[in-house]
């Protein structure tokens, strides 16, 4: 699952309007919307061919650049609850509502958080 927002900052970084990438990659701007808004998952030749006309990481469009890490004074140490992993990947499973979290993570989950309430 690609993540929109970071495919549409990387179009317009580029200069490209969705009809222009639509049609360098050989799909209409509807679908270049679908893929920004979650609502469409290219076919690997298209994300293949998007990361290359967009001269930007696979790992980058695929969200998987993060790591999380904290200092210490002897090394770098990379920790993550086993809880929160089974979460995200849970999350990951619903490909509209993460992308709607990654737009604007902190008012999506207040908005969440008052629902289940």
């Amino acid at each position: 699952m690609i993540i929109g927002k970071r495919l549409k900052e990387s179009r317009i970084k580029k200069g490209y309007s969705q009809e222009e990438l639509g049609n360098l990659l050989g799909v209409t701007k509807v679908s270049i919307c679908g893929y920004e808004k979650g609502s469409r998952t290219p076919t690997l030749a298209n994300f293949l061919d998007l990361v290359k006309i967009l001269e930007i990481e696979p790992d980058y469009l695929l969200g998987r650049d993060g790591i999380g890490v904290a200092e210490s004074e002897e090394k770098y140490q990379v920790s993550i609850a086993k809880e929160d992993i089974v979460i995200l990947n849970e999350l990951k499973k619903q490909p509209k509502l993460y992308n709607k979290l990654c737009t604007d993570p902190k008012r999506n989950i207040e908005l969440l958080a008052r629902k289940i309430k």
